[in-house]
This record gives structure tokens, sequence and C-alpha cells, in this order.
């Protein structure tokens, strides 16, 4: 498609844009790269502190360096909250409280995360669901500002209606559950096969943190606790499947409440670029 449109691929995935993490967050490959120019792939080190603010600001300059080129922008992942940044802006809500967030970090620390993710689902289901339970700062988020405000911050997200920050056409990808799931499965098999274990045993190896935000990805915890010896190979990759599974979930109950997004069921790569080609002007 970024052949035909003249166009050059921004990535909007939370994970590709971190160094070293290849295997586990699917990046194009450097064939594919070479085949049309991406953006933000490879940008942020593990250990580096990086934000949504963060990406919004590189995003805006890959899109104005392949605007001034006169070529188009094609924006390309599954990071709800990094296309809300890029088309809407950033959701400011209300400021952080240190005091409320020390407490819940200590209650995070003597009960466990799901215990607070647990409480999350009683006051905002919504953020519950598309918050994983081991997602601390964004389960400390959600809590802090219904503290604040009331208000479940899912609510006060879809209150979040500024006028866009470019002009877009965006469309989803969507496909019967079951075919879903079933390339879900398939692409953690070919993951494995690819080396995923021995990128994982390389990260730790080179002093990498087992609890920092990136090693937190889907395919990495999961095998993390393999090595570490708390469950067995056949058990880390169940749970990496179910966990993905859920998280295709969450993304598309996001997605779908964003009714801009036109949502095209194809299965096949020719089918969803004969669709899209029909669509685009």
């Amino acid at each position: 498609m970024a052949q035909r449109l003249n166009a050059e691929i921004v990535s909007v995935d939370s994970r590709q844009i971190y160094r070293e993490m290849d295997i586990g967050t699917a990046k194009p490959t450097w064939e594919e790269q070479q085949q049309a120019r991406h953006h933000l792939i490879d940008c942020v080190d593990i250990a580096q502190p990086f934000s949504v603010a963060a990406y919004q600001n590189l995003a805006d300059a890959a899109i104005r360096d392949i605007q001034n080129r006169d070529k188009r922008v094609m924006l390309v992942g599954g990071a709800g909250l990094y296309f809300r940044a890029i088309v809407d802006g950033l959701f400011e809500g209300p400021g952080a409280d240190a005091a409320i967030r020390k407490r819940l970090h200590q209650e995070a620390a003597q009960q466990g995360v799901e215990a607070l993710h647990t409480r999350l689902c009683a006051c905002d289901a919504a953020s519950a669901e598309r918050i994983h339970p081991n997602n601390l700062v964004k389960v400390i988020r959600a809590l802090e500002v219904y503290e604040l405000t009331g208000t479940p911050i899912s609510q006060l997200q879809q209150q979040w209606n500024n006028k866009p920050r470019y002009p877009f056409i965006a469309f989803g990808l969507s496909m019967p559950r079951e075919i879903l799931y079933r390339r879900i499965e398939q692409r953690v098999d070919a993951m494995l096969a690819d080396g995923l274990i021995g990128e994982v045993k390389g990260l730790l190896k080179r002093g990498h943190s087992r609890n920092s935000i990136a090693l937190q990805s889907f395919g990495y915890k999961e095998l993390i606790a393999y090595l570490d010896g708390n469950c067995t190979l056949d058990e880390a990759i169940e749970q990496l499947k179910q966990n993905t599974r859920r998280f295709a979930k969450r993304q598309l109950t996001w997605f779908r409440g964003d009714i801009r997004i036109t949502w095209l069921e194809r299965e096949s790569r020719e089918q969803v670029v004969a669709a899209l080609s029909s669509c685009i002007p």
C-alpha cells in the first residue's frame, strides 16, 4: 500500500520503538523496510524513560519530514493511545497527585498489582478491560483519576473530542474471532522458531532489568518467568498465547469505540490491499 500511495510508514506501536527487541515485537524485517521507509522503529533504549508525549513529538517530526518530501503518511499499528495522541492530541486529565501514587504503589507492593486491578474493575470496568493487570503504571493512573474526579477515566476519555490535528482516513482490519486466535497462536509459534527465547536471554545477559516497562511486554515477561524457573516452557507459551488473545480483544474494544474508523473484514493481504485501494483517493 505504501508503494501504491507513494507513502512512508509511521509505526504506531508502543514496543517496536525500542531497540534490541526485534522478534518479540514482530518488527518489519530489513527487507520489508527497504520496500517502504519506516519511521519510529528502534528509536529508544530499553532503559530509557518514554511517554506518550515523547512519542507524539517524534511522530509529529516524522510526519513533517514525510510531508516536506511530498509523500503521504501511513500510520500503521495497534497502540490506541499513540494513535489518539497523533490525530487528536493528548488527553491531559487531572494532574498527578504524589500522595495518591505513593499510597497506591505501597499497596501494590504489599497486596500485588492484581489487587489494584480488581479495585479498578469495581470502579471503572471499561478501563480494567483494556488495561492489563500487570501494567502498574496505567492501573495506578486510572485509580488516581477516579479518586481525584469521582469519574472513571474511560468516561473522561470519551469526552476527548478535540478537532483532529491532521486530516486522516482510518481503517481497522477485522476477521472472524476463531481465525484471529489461530493466527495469534501461529504468530507465537513463529516467533519461538525465529529465536525469541535467545533474544530474551540476550537482553537479560546484557543487564536489562526484568522490571523495565519494555520487558513487561508480551513475549518477554512470560519467557522471563520461564527462564527464572517460575514455570515450564509449555506453561509460558500457553500464557503468552492467552495474554495476546486477551490483548487483541482489548484492542478491538478500544478501536471499535472510534466511529471514524472504517472496518474491513478480510482474511488475505490481497483482499486488504484491494479494499483499501478502492477507498483511498
